[in-house]
C-alpha cells in the first residue's frame, strides 16, 4: 500500500499518489466573508483622507489668490482645534487620557512650543525654496501628497503602512507650497494648518470610528460635502470628477470586492509547505 513518505522504498514512482491524496483537499480555508455595509463603512477612512488633501490644497489656493487672509484661517483653525480637543476627550469620557497619563498642561506646552518654533522659522520656510522653480515645487508637492495617501494608516495590517512617513511627506508638501505664499505669516499659518489637518484630524477620526460609528459616518459625509462645495467654487468639472472618485471608492469598489470574493478559489491540502508547530525555543537558548 502506498504511503506518503520519502524515506522508505516503495514500488511506486516518486510522483505517484493514490485516490486518498485528494481527501484532504480544502478550499478557501482562510477566506473572509465581507458584508457590503461593513466595507462601505471602512472605506470612509480613504474618503476622509482624500477630502483632507482636497481641503488643504483648496486652502492654499485661496491664500495664494488673496481670497483668504492668514488671520482668518488661523482663527478658524484655532476654534476648530479647541472644539476637536474637547470632543476628543468627551467621546470616551477622558479614559484615553487617563490611560496615557498625559495632562492638559503637557498638551498646552507642546502646542506653544510647536507654534513658537514654527513662527520663528517661518521666514526660513518662506525663503527655503526660492532657488527652485515653481513648476518643480508643484510637482514635488503633488508627489508628496500622493505618497501621503499611499502610506497612510487606513487600518490595514500591511508592510506599506507607515504613519510617520505619511505625515512627514504631507508636512514636506505643506512646506513646499507655503514657500510660494506672499509673506512669512502665510507660511506659518499654512504649516500650522497642515499639522492640524494631517496629524490631529486623523486622531479624532479614529476615536470617533471606534467609539461612535454613527457620528463618524455623519462627520465623513459632512466633510466630503464641504470639500466638494469648496472645490466647486474653483472648478465645477473638478468637483464632478472628485465626487465621482468618492462615489467609486465608497460604493463601487466595495461592490466589486464582494463580487470578486465569490470567485476566490484557494486550495489547501497535503501539498502545502510543512509547518513546524512544536515550540523549538529551547534549542535556541
Amino acid at each position: 500500500r502506498w504511503q506518503k513518505v520519502l524515506y522508505e522504498r516503495q514500488p511506486f514512482p516518486d510522483n505517484y499518489v493514490d485516490q486518498r491524496f485528494l481527501e484532504e483537499l480544502r478550499k478557501n480555508v482562510h477566506a473572509r466573508q465581507y458584508r457590503y455595509q461593513a466595507v462601505v463603512f471602512q472605506s470612509g477612512a480613504v474618503v476622509q483622507q482624500l477630502c483632507s488633501v482636497c481641503v488643504f490644497v483648496l486652502t492654499w489656493w485661496y491664500m495664494d489668490a488673496g481670497m483668504l487672509s492668514p488671520q482668518g484661517l488661523f482663527g478658524v483653525a484655532l476654534v476648530s482645534s479647541l472644539l476637536g480637543y474637547v470632543l476628543f476627550d468627551a467621546v470616551d469620557g477622558g479614559a484615553g487620557r487617563w490611560a496615557s497619563g498625559r495632562t492638559r498642561w503637557a498638551d498646552l506646552k507642546s502646542t506653544l512650543v510647536f507654534a513658537a518654533f514654527t513662527y520663528g522659522f517661518s521666514p526660513v520656510l518662506k525663503t527655503l525654496t526660492e532657488s527652485i522653480s515653481t513648476d518643480t515645487i508643484y510637482a514635488m508637492s503633488a508627489l508628496m501628497l500622493l505618497g501621503h495617501l499611499i502610506f497612510f494608516d487606513y487600518g490595514a495590517n500591511a508592510a506599506i503602512v507607515s504613519s510617520t512617513l505619511s505625515l512627514n511627506m504631507a508636512i514636506f508638501a505643506s512646506v513646499c507650497l507655503a514657500s510660494r505664499l506672499p509673506r512669512s505669516l502665510h507660511a506659518f499659518v499654512m504649516v500650522t494648518f497642515a499639522m492640524q489637518i494631517f496629524a490631529l484630524w486623523p486622531m479624532l477620526q479614529k476615536k470617533l470610528k471606534a467609539r461612535t460609528p454613527r457620528c463618524y459616518v455623519g462627520v465623513t459625509v459632512l466633510f466630503a460635502l464641504a470639500a466638494l462645495a469648496g472645490l466647486a467654487t474653483v472648478s465645477s468639472v473638478g468637483a464632478v470628477l472628485f465626487a465621482s472618485l468618492l462615489l467609486t471608492i465608497s460604493c463601487l469598489c466595495p461592490y466589486c470586492l464582494i463580487r470578486l470574493q465569490l470567485l476566490k478559489d484557494n486550495i489547501h491540502g497535503p501539498w502545502d509547505e510543512a509547518e513546524i508547530k512544536e515550540d523549538l525555543s529551547r534549542f535556541l537558548m
